[in-house]
């Protein structure tokens, strides 16, 4: 039997690139669902190329054109929110692939979780917003949660087999981004174009951003205290610009084992589908001729204030987290649309956080609210600011 996979954000780079893991095994997996938020066009074709069940776009405006171009091809058209939570639901689906970007991919996911469908999360917004909820959401459903991001798969893999083998630490491995060796001078004037273009990963504009403020390697570090059940003090980034070792797991006898591979997303996309299997595939292999050297070092969170801001978010619990994510959504938007400055997300970040108010033990309507508010304030300083 093939699996059954609800794709949430199938036009995305993970989404693109989950497709290419399912073309590459058609034996083994079929895209059972598809769902994309405004590119109704790569929906369109993505639908008459892999012929799933059902599609669904969130955009409810985009409906018309969506369900008039399938209209000869016996595939459900739905569109909106409720259809994305309800879909996840469906018998049929195997396991959900959360690739949806930002904090839209919460809800449908907790509808997963709820359903007892496996988890491929790639959406780290939904454990960085809601961690210790969706845990115990995962937990009461027993509902496993595999992790896609290339970090927490390397970190997932150095696991396997380790049983209840305490960790000691986790050293999560980041690029540096293609700012790593700027000056804070040079970061002020940083573009949006150059920070669209990353060095080592193809990624969407979102991810792109935040991975150039180091705002991305904050988030992994959150949900890493969620996937793994670690301390905060236990996680340490180790900036390694090869972007070979995809992350290392430290244990307490001082052994260190480590995931090495192409930056190629779909590896740990087709390890999550597989897992516990490993399925033979034709991505590129590593070529130890070329990559001579490995090299290390620390992160300087004076010119990547995010890194220190996510940090304190994850120290300080509650609802801090969502509101750093919500900021930051807002931030890195209104840097993509020229409204504030690669150095000046992180200042309008942080009075966010003094500004909206903390809760310690937030429900999931406080993290609506939350959201909602960071998301307010975040805008009104950047208005006040222009």
């Amino acid at each position: 039997m093939k699996k059954q996979i609800a794709i949430l954000g199938s036009t995305g780079s993970i989404g693109t690139q989950a497709l290419q893991v399912i073309e590459e095994h058609p034996d083994l997996y079929e895209a059972y669902v598809l769902t994309a938020n405004n590119r109704v066009d790569s929906l369109i074709a993505q639908a008459r190329k892999f012929m799933p069940e059902a599609v669904v776009i969130a955009n409810e405006s985009k409906y018309p054109e969506l369900k008039e171009a399938l209209a000869d091809l016996p595939i459900k058209v739905y569109a909106g929110e409720d259809a994305l939570c309800q879909i996840v639901q469906e018998n049929p689906v195997d396991m959900v692939l959360a690739a949806m970007v930002g904090y839209a991919g919460l809800r449908p996911t907790m509808n997963a979780i709820r359903a007892r469908k496996p988890i491929a999360l790639a959406n780290k917004e939904t454990l960085v917003v809601a961690g210790e909820l969706i845990n115990e959401l995962a937990r009461v459903n027993g509902t496993p949660i595999l992790p896609v991001d290339s970090e927490h798969s390397a970190i997932f893999q150095c696991l396997a087999g380790e049983g209840n083998n305490g960790i000691e630490k986790i050293l999560l491995t980041a690029s540096g981004g293609p700012f790593r060796t700027f000056t804070h001078e040079q970061l002020a004037t940083v573009t949006k174009e150059q920070a669209l273009h990353h060095p080592k990963w193809e990624m969407g504009a979102k991810i792109t951003i935040d991975s150039a403020s180091m705002m991305n390697k904050g988030f992994e570090v959150m949900e890493a205290r969620w996937l793994f059940g670690v301390r905060p003090e236990q996680i340490e980034v180790v900036v390694h610009p090869q972007a070979v070792i995809h992350s290392m797991v430290q244990f307490e006898d001082g052994a260190i084992k480590a995931q090495l591979g192409m930056p190629d997303m779909r590896l740990p996309i087709q390890y999550a589908f597989s897992f516990p299997e490993r399925v033979r595939s034709s991505f590129p292999r590593l070529d130890f001729d070329t990559c001579s050297a490995l090299t290390f070092e620390r992160p300087d969170t004076t010119r990547f204030r995010n890194l220190a801001l996510a940090y304190e978010a994850l120290h300080r619990g509650g609802n801090m987290p969502c509101i750093v994510n919500a900021a930051n959504e807002v931030c890195v938007y209104a840097f993509l649309t020229d409204r504030v400055s690669f150095l000046g997300m992180s200042d309008v970040i942080e009075k966010t956080m003094m500004r909206v108010p903390f809760l310690a033990k937030p429900t999931y309507e406080d993290y609506v609210q939350t959201d909602a508010e960071a998301r307010r304030v975040a805008e009104e300083i950047l208005t006040k600011n222009n």
